[in-house]
């Protein structure tokens, strides 16, 4: 197995430090093995798609748009 050494922020390793029980390896390990899977997955959605970025741009703010005017009926 390969040694990678992560960067993080000292208040997030003082936070982790508090879980001592949990193997924070296997959690990066489980981590990087979903985004992977996940880009992936976008990899052949992309290759089998038709759109172009010009549509996928103006689908994406239709989208937006609808989510938001939901999101305004639902809060008032």
């Amino acid at each position: 197995m390969t040694t990678l050494t992560l960067a993080v922020p000292s208040e997030l390793k003082h936070r982790m430090d508090s879980f001592q029980e949990i193997n924070w390896s296997e959690v990066a390990r489980q981590a990087f093995l979903q985004k992977i899977e996940d880009m992936e997955f976008l990899r052949r959605f992309k290759e089998k798609s038709r759109l172009n970025e010009e549509d996928a741009l103006r689908l994406g703010k239709e989208v937006s748009k609808s989510v938001s005017e939901k999101l305004r009926r639902i809060a008032k």
